[in-house]
């Protein structure tokens, strides 16, 4: 009420935020709710948060629907949910694309591509300050074990008939060496990218990494506790992509030879210093693991609690949770896994408390559980931040006593879920 207060007349408000949408050309530019947002804290000048946008109110027809369509302009599929259309038809759009673009990679224009301006037609707007690539190999299978394929773009252009399509360049981690390949979505680049421009860094620092690979602190010992995850190899694999990403590959990525080789030079004093902190947080993490899987052996609790508490160790320890775990929340890996450890210290004196829990709990995460099946792998940071809300609401439900970094609570989470879910 108080920031709708200072746009009245609203229908006044809402027609001069669509000319300033339209004059700025910025129809189909990030989220619409964002950009709201914004024009709403500048006209009013209260500090209006993302959840004060009440979406769950809105009638379906509302929101963006989106048709899919081939070249000849048959309808491929259509509907409200772009991810799940994306999880639907992502992989048989990628590799049509992938083929197109090793045949017709050309360079990006300097004119900004507009969006088309349709109801049911998903906009594209790449950004348009994208650079021009100053080799032919991009667009081609060629081997590179050092940057010799001159500037990497942000984004090309790929024309087919009358069509502007926009792909994404990643380095392809080869093993032996790396090669350029073109991709149809930017977070599917980026992750092909980070990885093959690890590798890339690996090939320039050889004898670093092979002193590296036999001095990691206690790494026998952790491989002891990494048993029941994985193999010493698998682990102290990724504790050194770990410390390659920390030392070399922090933001912006280097784009061109001369900021690579930069990384290199700066990086190398810092690599084993990393990696040794790196390896005491992993330490901690699996100390922890363990006191939580002998807690669960030996509590012997029902069914229901068990199979919970083995799910979500699962989830919090996968085999490469050293490298797939984001950095910010490595640290509370500890504190997670603690909490699965009082919560079974707590269940023989208070099973009664533990299910009344339980069964706050599980709707919502497994409502989050069958979105995250649906969307069958693409990658949703929305979706990724409110999976560690959940872990927070566990410790808040289960072991209130580790204290959380924020206020978590099933109403909050409800709140938030309902805002995600539109």
């Amino acid at each position: 009420q108080r920031p709708r207060s200072r746009l009245v007349p609203l229908p006044d408000f809402a027609d001069a935020f669509v000319a300033e949408v339209n004059a700025a050309h910025a129809f189909g530019t990030g989220s619409l709710v964002d950009v709201l947002l914004k024009s709403v804290r500048d006209k009013s000048q209260v500090d209006v948060k993302r959840g004060d946008f009440k979406l769950e109110q809105l009638l379906p027809h509302l929101f963006m629907n989106f048709r899919v369509v081939d070249e000849h302009g048959r309808q491929l599929g259509v509907g409200r949910n772009l991810a799940a259309l994306k999880a639907d038809l992502g992989g048989q759009a990628r590799s049509a694309f992938q083929a197109l673009a090793s045949l017709k990679v050309q360079p990006p224009s300097t004119a900004k591509v507009t969006a088309a301006a349709s109801t049911d037609v998903a906009p594209m707007a790449p950004r348009s300050n994208a650079r021009v690539p100053s080799a032919a190999s991009i667009g081609t299978v060629q081997a590179h074990t050092d940057w010799s394929f001159g500037e990497l773009p942000e984004l090309m252009e790929i024309r087919k008939g009358d069509q502007t399509l926009v792909g994404f360049p990643a380095l392809i981690d080869c093993g032996a060496h790396v090669v350029v390949e073109v991709f149809d979505e930017p977070d599917a680049a980026m992750t092909k990218h980070r990885a093959g421009l690890r590798r890339l860094v690996a090939l320039q620092i050889r004898d670093a990494l092979k002193y590296l690979e036999k001095n990691i602190p206690e790494l026998q010992k952790m491989s002891a506790l990494f048993m029941p995850v994985g193999t010493a190899d698998q682990l102290r694999e990724q504790i050194i992509d770990l410390a390659l990403d920390r030392a070399f590959l922090i933001e912006p990525l280097p784009t061109d030879a001369g900021s690579f080789k930069r990384r290199i030079d700066e990086g190398r004093g810092r690599l084993t210093l990393i990696a040794s902190e790196i390896a005491r947080s992993a330490m901690q993490i699996l100390i922890e693991y363990a006191a939580a899987t002998r807690k669960l052996k030996d509590s012997r609790p029902s069914k229901e609690v068990a199979d919970d508490v083995q799910a979500q160790l699962g989830r919090l320890m996968p085999t490469r949770f050293v490298l797939s775990t984001p950095w910010a929340q490595l640290a509370h890996l500890p504190r997670y896994l603690k909490g699965v450890t009082l919560r079974l210290d707590k269940l023989r004196t208070d099973p009664l408390r533990d299910a009344a829990r339980l069964a706050e709990l599980r709707p919502i995460e497994q409502r989050f559980l069958r979105m995250l099946a649906d969307r069958k792998g693409v990658v949703d940071a929305r979706l990724e931040e409110f999976r560690w809300l959940l872990e927070e609401l566990r410790v808040s439900l289960f072991a209130q006593e580790l204290r959380t970094p924020q206020p978590v609570s099933v109403k909050r989470l409800e709140k938030a879920w309902s805002q995600f879910s539109h």
